[in-house]
């Protein structure tokens, strides 16, 4: 049996942390899939953490996923990803799914659509 994995953007991690909902989608992703994050996806949900109280969400959501980064193998790879975009979060996010290949699950697919050899998998199309 193959295991399905992906990659959660900021958005549906951020959806889950602030949902009325009885269940979130990352909930519903995490199901069907094994999920992962990135670093850089971290670091944007720990700076718009406002209290000690959201700092600790995140860091629960943090601590229930595989958190993606980067060291020197992979770097030569990612930098190629970057040289070609404006260096920002979303094309660091963008580039650590390609070396993964992995595609990325997001709220907002407009996100990463200037990005090229990107899979980009539209949270509100998942059947969960």
């Amino acid at each position: 049996m193959t295991v399905k994995k992906i990659v959660v953007d900021s958005s549906v991690i951020a959806e889950h942390l602030t949902t009325k909902k009885s269940t979130s989608i990352l909930r519903r992703i995490s199901q069907e899939y094994f999920c992962y994050t990135t670093v850089f996806n971290a670091i944007e949900l720990f700076a718009a953490a406002g209290s000690q109280k959201e700092t600790q969400a995140v860091q629960d959501a943090m601590d229930a996923l595989k958190v993606l980064g980067i060291n020197p193998k992979s770097a030569k790879n990612i930098a190629s990803v970057v040289s070609s975009n404006t260096m920002d979060y979303t094309t660091l996010i963008a580039a650590i799914c390609i070396e993964s290949k992995l595609p990325i699950v997001t709220l907002n697919p407009k996100r990463f659509s200037r990005i090229k050899h990107i899979t980009i998998v539209s949270a509100n199309d998942l059947k969960l």
